[in-house]
């Protein structure tokens, strides 16, 4: 983005951050302590509420369980199965395994090795001696995500590419899944999966199943219902290639392609869809700082996307994309106000600050705090009824999932501060390129794109 437009994009923000900020002031700190507490509520009672629709209207018909149930693909056309890895050599044969042995039988499977390091190139060069439909394509060098996925692309043969990551295991009718809604829908240019944790042996492990079940599951649900996905899941998804083929396929400069990809198709007028049936079983960080940096991550791509996208606000024609560019506008805003009056809550235990500035509590009164706790219990409590027919198992995690919404309220606050000013001060057109990340105490590290 050029110096120009992203001045006019931070001027823009400013006037939309600003403008409720300076409205609160014009009253009392404590308004800003009640939008700090009545933000998260509110999104809540939205996610709980589309939750529940996506339920009585789509899935509730749905049989889970029953061979039978799994859709045919009409015409029984090949499906391209993208696997990009970075030094994922003691993953790749396991995840591989999975995407060969899928039970629609009409498949192909790429995996592009991006210039690793370790012996994933090997491993890979076995594997195809052993399978027919495995195809292997090196990088001589690192290219980051974005770039392995355009040449699997180009390398594959299909009209449908699922694309999966190194260390993801595929259920073995997620194929058939996520290709059966872009075979119906002509204008569906992509489907979004159900990702689900598989490493959960320490607290930070565990408490991310409640993102994936009480906060992600019911996001993801409430924007499919409302028309239009912030992102698809990087980890599983499959798109149409002609769809990928107007966009100009993924971006090479942005930190997280999949919502960059998520906001092209949608600015070209594709649908984006939400398949909780397409299963796939990932590893996420068990380490606070390895759950940082991935975070910190995500934050970043999505103000790199938000920055690309700001225009969007000026232009009618993109009015259906004004909810997800408002969205990200109050978290970020949330983000601020939080860390705002924190300072102004600090500030005044050892100043005398003007009356309309003072923050008298940065704990909410007990009816605000009984409410949203309340509301904090029914959202996990849905998220668990509704998210059971695919994960029997969760009802034991439940005691780590009803934390989830503080840490996830807490990690919101404090990567939106951080990645708004890594954005703003950050050069583009770098290529995003895979780093080392952390994806749990018993495995070794694994790459990621960066």
């Amino acid at each position: 983005m050029a110096m120009t437009d992203r001045i006019l994009a931070l001027l823009l923000l400013l006037i939309v951050l600003g403008t409720p900020i300076g409205v609160a002031f014009n009253f009392t700190g404590d308004i800003l302590l009640y939008f700090v507490f009545l933000y998260p509520l509110f999104m809540s009672v939205l996610w709980i509420t589309g939750g529940i629709y996506f339920w009585f209207h789509w899935e509730r018909h749905w049989k889970w369980g029953d061979e039978q149930a799994v859709p045919e693909l009409k015409g029984n056309p090949l499906v391209s199965i993208l696997v990009p890895c970075f030094n994922e050599g003691n993953n790749i044969e396991e995840t591989l395994q999975f995407a060969l042995t899928q039970h629609y039988p009409n498949t192909e499977v790429i995996a592009i090795n991006d210039g690793s390091s370790d012996n994933t190139g090997a491993v890979l060069e076995e594997m195809a001696t052993r399978y027919p439909n495995l195809r292997v394509v090196h990088l001589a060098q690192n290219q980051g995500k974005a770039v392995a996925l355009r040449m699997g692309a180009t390398a594959a043969n299909s009209e449908y590419l699922v694309c999966i990551d190194g260390d993801a295991v595929l259920d073995r009718n997620a194929v058939s899944y996520l290709v059966a809604p872009l075979i119906e829908h002509p204008r569906l240019g992509a489907v979004t999966g159900n990702p689900r944790i598989r490493t959960r042996s320490t607290l930070t492990g565990r408490v991310q199943v409640g993102e994936f079940s009480s906060i992600i599951g019911l996001i993801k649900r409430t924007q499919r219902v409302l028309g239009r996905i912030f992102t698809v899941s990087g980890v599983v998804v499959a798109f149409r290639r002609a769809a990928l083929h107007r966009v100009g396929y993924w971006s090479p400069d942005i930190m997280t392609e999949d919502i960059d990809i998520s906001w092209k198709l949608q600015r070209d007028h594709w649908s984006v869809f939400y398949e909780p049936r397409a299963l796939c079983w990932i590893l996420m960080p068990e380490s606070l700082k390895g759950l940082w940096k991935q975070r910190l991550r995500w934050a970043q791509g999505g103000g790199e996307v938000f920055l690309k996208n700001f225009s969007i606000i000026t232009y009618t024609r993109y009015r259906y994309m004004w909810p997800l560019w408002l969205e990200f506008c109050f978290s970020t805003l949330w983000g601020f106000t939080f860390l705002i009056t924190l300072l102004l809550w600090a500030t005044g235990t050892v100043v005398d600050l003007p009356p309309n500035l003072r923050v008298t509590h940065i704990v909410p009164p007990s009816f605000t705090g009984l409410l949203l706790a309340f509301v904090c219990l029914l959202q996990c409590g849905t998220s668990i009824m509704i998210e059971r027919r695919y994960e029997r198992k969760l009802g034991r995690e439940l005691f780590w999932v009803i934390w989830y919404p503080l840490v996830f309220w807490a990690l919101s606050l404090l990567t939106s501060v951080v990645s708004f000013s890594k954005v703003m001060l950050s050069p583009r057109g770098r290529r995003a390129r895979w780093v080392t990340t952390d994806r749990g105490v018993d495995r070794q590290d694994k790459g990621e794109s960066a």
